[in-house]
């Protein structure tokens, strides 16, 4: 038996990148799959060729939600797997805490942050007369490190792992058998990835490719994780094979900050080799 037969998973942002990962890893494992994107040609275009539903949606919107949940309901009978995948990362340009402009920040809060809350008031609503379900909130490693040419992204990420502790409490003291739990990606190389990397390479003057070889040389593991990387994580908290798991995160980034003293290592390492006293 696949770890997901007979259950119902919705995944927001899943026309493509991590989310069409997850939303085709849940396929795989036997779930009954619905994905939604604010991209409704991709998504639609995906939907057919995988075997999924579709439902355009704007995570902002709670009238979005709402229609959600409606048809979830109908066609369904209710939920058992929410990922909250949906995200925005913001203007590299203007993400700095001293040039940010509040528009982009109230987007990347708006997106990041209240989508995931509208995302997990539903699930709950959808779970509860099933006896239970899974919430997967993807956060990132932006949550746990600074980042100072995206202040907003990084802050709005580090709400979701609020957030996410606080839903999977809130639905303990309710007696609700209702897990939610958070995934931080590390790089992934997507098209999000892609696009701000562009800006980063523009900033710089240099090629995305160049910037590209210089973040996975900053990954202790040696390389990018993929999209699979993240579904592989997010199909295990969807399962029983986690159903004793709540309110907890998986960091899935090749190391990088989970080895503090890698970059030091490394550093102290050349620094020793390049010494005049280690040619003496």
């Amino acid at each position: 038996m696949r770890r997901l037969d007979t259950r119902v998973a919705l995944v927001t942002g899943g026309a493509a990148g991590i989310g069409l990962a997850i939303a085709q890893r849940f396929q795989a494992e036997g779930a009954t799959v619905v994905i939604t994107d604010l991209d409704a040609t991709r998504g639609e275009a995906v939907a057919a060729e995988n075997g999924f539903a579709f439902l355009a949606q704007d995570v902002v919107a709670e009238a979005d939600w709402e229609r959600v949940v409606a048809w979830t309901e109908r066609e369904h009978g209710g939920l058992d797997v929410l990922v909250n995948n949906a995200a925005y990362v913001g203007s590299h340009d203007l993400g700095n805490p001293e040039n940010s402009a509040i528009d982009d920040v109230r987007r990347v809060f708006a997106v990041n942050v209240e989508g995931t809350l509208l995302g997990c008031r539903a699930a709950i609503r959808l779970m509860r007369p099933r006896g239970g379900g899974s919430i997967v909130n993807i956060a990132s490693v932006a949550a746990e490190t600074a980042t100072p040419f995206l202040v907003a992204y990084g802050a709005s990420k580090a709400a979701v792992r609020q957030l996410t502790k606080s839903v999977a409490q809130y639905c303990c003291e309710q007696e609700l058998a209702i897990r939610c739990n958070s995934v931080h990606p590390g790089n992934v190389r997507t098209e999000m990835w892609d696009d701000n990397g562009r800006q980063i390479a523009a900033a710089r003057g240099v090629t995305l490719d160049d910037v590209a070889a210089d973040t996975a040389a900053r990954i202790p593991m040696g390389h990018f994780q993929t999209p699979d990387d993240m579904a592989a994580a997010v199909a295990f908290l969807a399962s029983d094979d986690a159903r004793y798991i709540t309110g907890t995160k998986i960091v899935v980034d090749g190391g990088r900050t989970g080895c503090d003293s890698y970059h030091l290592s490394q550093r102290f390492r050349q620094a020793t080799l390049d010494s005049p006293l280690s040619r003496s």
